[in-house]
């Protein structure tokens, strides 16, 4: 459509075709359209929440993974639910408990969902009694995926935890702990959003000085975040969806939308101080800021589209959901909130919230800093000293991440009083080796009659091992080396009915398999260590390692193996956008280096905090674990690395702007920074407070993420933003802008004659743009300058 642009708005104006321009010519079907689209996409993301995944947080397609798959046909996998019997008053082997605990056993075997149950009394297993006697474990496992063993727990374990006149019933197990986990993280959403709306509603009404221009980022988080639950319902049909993708999707969306609506009014707001009225401003806002937005939304959803390539479909779900929330929220910032301010026009400044206790013009965001042009103006004069001071302090925060650990997500995520954190500490303590601290080594081929012998050996060896508590094959029991005792009778197999995705039978053998208690923690180095160990012992015929080490080890060798493609893809992805943006070679180098100092920075934090048990005050309680689930660090450094992006390229757009009306690359960055300082703090507090509100969380994966976004942000739009990237581009002076000749677009090529410079406290050239590197174009003469007639 055809637009005016012209700065009084009458006919005769120089009109121009652009979607902007649209956008703000019929802004009342732009939002009437945006209104429909909404109620479509409230009532396509219905039914989301039946339809989550509660797992992923393993790697599939690995040894472990398959093995696995052969543990749960020979019945030795990890029990999915672990119930703790304990009589009331009478011995544990006492007629009427025994007869009792059979039946529990008999009447969970025999419910939907549960493929097989064992206990102490079904088994007569001394391994499924405490040490002191005075209580017993009913082992079950349950068919299906994550999720439907999850939901299987979660109908079950009210029935049989209900106290009764003989026995006291408690639960764990991993199922119980990811249902636990979910309806903590639908209860932590809940709370999250009543924290964050309102104080950030407060940042923004402070910030704008307007209870209007607050209500923006709020319109643009809404719509962006109701689309992308309906793009998850749709994924739900063809791939797994985590439940905490739902969190994700609250906390990022709400964050952009604060961002880019910042950036949006702030910049109608200084085209409104020029002259401009609401729709030319809203379509000069578009066309400067708009821009900005478009392709910093570029730059985040590449960051995220990385977690892709991990075989972890925890991350992919949150991959997806942080694409389809990045991508709105850009569209929603360029094509409703246009029209919006083209609509509200001067209203937009109304509703100041501190109007009649105010005694002088407040600063407001879209003008000048002077604190912080006095900061850039300090940091241009001695940029070593305050480049080096920067660097010392981030180098000082990512010290702690040399020494972080990775592991899996297992039932400590939870607060230390939920059930199946309780239960499973006092069987940690009560049974000395939980169900994750075993492996399970299958040989297929193996024949208990025909190998007695080389099972006799092997199950003497693995005894041997350091950090092997014993080993049991169907031969005998073997501490250190020599054999204890009689093994119990090998289980039957299980009906392939309820296992279909398990390998059919070897045709070689009946198979049997052999069970390895460790001493070490399953997550530990030590254990790690041994599943290297079990594995390249001799065994009769192929061996399949299963068990928690295992998974734990072989996801760390997943992700180890796949972070050179995703860092190549970030950093190829992010290299074409901002050489594009910027047309300059150095600029993409630096900003690289600067993110990823900044993040790694971030990652220090979380581990000293998550790993090394510091600041519960801040964060609240929490059990450190001695590790950080691996999935969690991949997570922050793709998002906050795009964020961080997000704030380069607005803070770039600015700086370039100036540097091509003046060719003075020192003001170029003085008034950048200045610029956009207010809008910095502002966003990086809304954006802290919506993703802080996630460390408020019970679920120890959503409080790592949150707190580390949080305080990424912070830093970033702080130290580095206001201290590194000045000193930085001030050290490089014109080499910031340099690119090759054959690189540059027509419009940025360098033009010819004398190039005198503009005011250098223009907020926006009066003359067209040249390229990076290159003196400006000559402005047009002034009435006093011009040849009189």
């Amino acid at each position: 459509m055809w637009t005016k642009s012209s700065r009084d708005g009458k006919k005769g104006g120089r009109r121009e075709r652009s979607f902007g321009g649209w956008c703000v010519a019929f802004p009342r079907r732009v939002l009437i359209v945006a209104g429909l689209l909404c109620i479509v996409f409230a009532c396509a993301a219905s039914g989301l929440s039946e339809r989550l995944s509660v797992g992923g947080f393993t790697a599939s397609g690995t040894p472990s993974a398959r093995a696995e798959a052969w543990a749960t046909r020979f019945g030795a996998d990890r029990p999915e639910l672990v119930l703790v019997l304990r009589p009331s008053r009478r011995a544990l082997d006492s007629p009427a408990v025994q007869a009792a605990g059979r039946r529990i056993t008999e009447r969970l075997a025999a419910e939907r969902g549960v493929s097989r149950a064992r206990s102490y009394w079904t088994e007569a297993d001394g391994a499924l009694r405490s040490a002191d006697g005075r209580s017993a474990l009913v082992l079950a496992d349950l068919s299906g995926s994550e999720t439907d063993t999850a939901r299987t727990a979660q109908r079950l374990v009210p029935r049989y935890t209900e106290h009764g006149s003989l026995f006291a019933v408690r639960a764990t197990g991993p199922a119980w702990s990811l249902a636990q986990s979910t309806e903590q993280a639908r209860t932590d959403l809940v709370r999250a959003e009543l924290i964050a709306a309102p104080l950030t509603f407060a940042i923004l009404a402070l910030a704008f000085r307007s209870l209007a221009a607050a209500l923006l980022p709020v319109v643009v988080g809404g719509l962006s975040a109701v689309g992308a639950l309906a793009v998850l319902r749709v994924l739900t049909a063809v791939t797994d969806v985590s439940v905490f993708a739902v969190n994700l999707v609250g906390a990022l969306g709400f964050g952009l939308a604060v961002d880019y609506a910042l950036f949006i009014v702030a910049r109608f707001r200084e085209e409104r101080a020029r002259g401009l009225v609401p729709r030319a401003a809203a379509q000069a806002s578009v066309a400067t800021a708009g821009r900005t937005v478009a392709v910093s939304a570029g730059t985040v959803t590449a960051a995220l589209a990385a977690l892709l390539v991990f075989p972890f479909s925890f991350l992919r779900s949150m991959a997806y959901a942080g694409m389809a929330v990045v991508v709105l929220a850009a569209l929603t910032a360029v094509v409703v909130l246009p029209a919006v301010l083209a609509c509200w026009g001067p209203r937009v400044e109304s509703l100041d919230p501190l109007a009649r206790v105010r005694w002088a013009p407040p600063p407001t965001i879209g003008r000048d800093s002077p604190l912080w042009r006095a900061v850039a103006r300090a940091v241009t004069r001695r940029p070593l000293w305050w480049g080096a001071a920067c660097m010392l302090l981030l180098t000082v925060m990512v010290l702690p991440f040399g020494h972080g650990r990775l592991g899996l997500a297992d039932e400590r995520i939870l607060p230390t009083g939920v059930e199946a954190h309780a239960t499973a500490d006092l069987v940690r303590r009560e049974w000395g080796t939980p169900p994750e601290g075993t492996l399970a080594v299958v040989l297929p081929r193996a024949d208990p009659d025909v190998d007695k012998a080389a099972l006799d050996a092997y199950g003497r060896r693995l005894s041997a091992l350091p950090g092997v508590r014993g080993a049991v094959t169907v031969t005998g029991r073997y501490v250190g080396g020599r054999r204890v005792g009689e093994a119990r009778p090998q289980r039957a197999l299980p009906d392939p009915r309820a296992h279909p995705r398990t390998p059919p039978p070897d045709r070689r053998g009946r198979g049997t398999v052999a069970t390895v208690s460790m001493v070490p923690d399953p997550q530990s180095e030590r254990a790690a260590d041994l599943v290297h160990a079990v594995r390249g012992l001799p065994s009769p015929g192929p061996g399949h390692v299963a068990g928690w080490s295992a998974q734990v080890v072989d996801a760390r060798d997943a992700l180890t193996s796949r972070l050179p493609l995703a860092a190549a893809l970030i950093v190829a992805g992010t290299m074409t956008v901002v050489f594009w943006f910027t047309r300059s070679v150095v600029i993409p180098l630096k900003v690289l280096a600067v993110a990823a100092l900044s993040l790694t920075a971030a990652l220090g934090g979380i581990v000293h905090v998550f790993q090394d048990g510091h600041l519960h005050w801040l964060v609240g309680d929490f059990t450190a674990t001695g590790t950080l689930d691996m999935t969690i660090p991949l997570l922050l450094f793709s998002v906050a690395f795009g964020l961080s992006v997000d704030y380069e390229l607005f803070l770039l757009s600015r700086i370039q702007e100036h540097y091509r009306a003046t060719g003075n690359n020192t003001e170029a960055v003085v008034h950048g920074i200045a610029r956009t300082g207010r809008l910095f703090t502002a966003a990086a507090l809304a954006v802290a407070v919506a993703m802080g509100a996630l460390a408020s969380s019970g679920v120890l994966l959503l409080k790592e993420l949150g707190f580390g976004l949080a305080l990424a942000v912070v830093v970033d739009a702080t130290a580095v933003r206001g201290v590194l990237v000045p000193a930085v581009m001030r050290l490089a002076g014109r080499a910031n802008w340099w690119a090759p000749a054959r690189t540059r677009s027509p419009r940025h090529r360098r033009p010819r004659g004398p190039q005198p410079l503009a005011d250098p406290d223009t907020s926006a050239p009066a003359s067209a743009p040249v390229g990076p590197g290159q003196p400006p174009a000559a402005p047009p003469p002034t009435p006093a300058q011009a040849p009189q007639q």
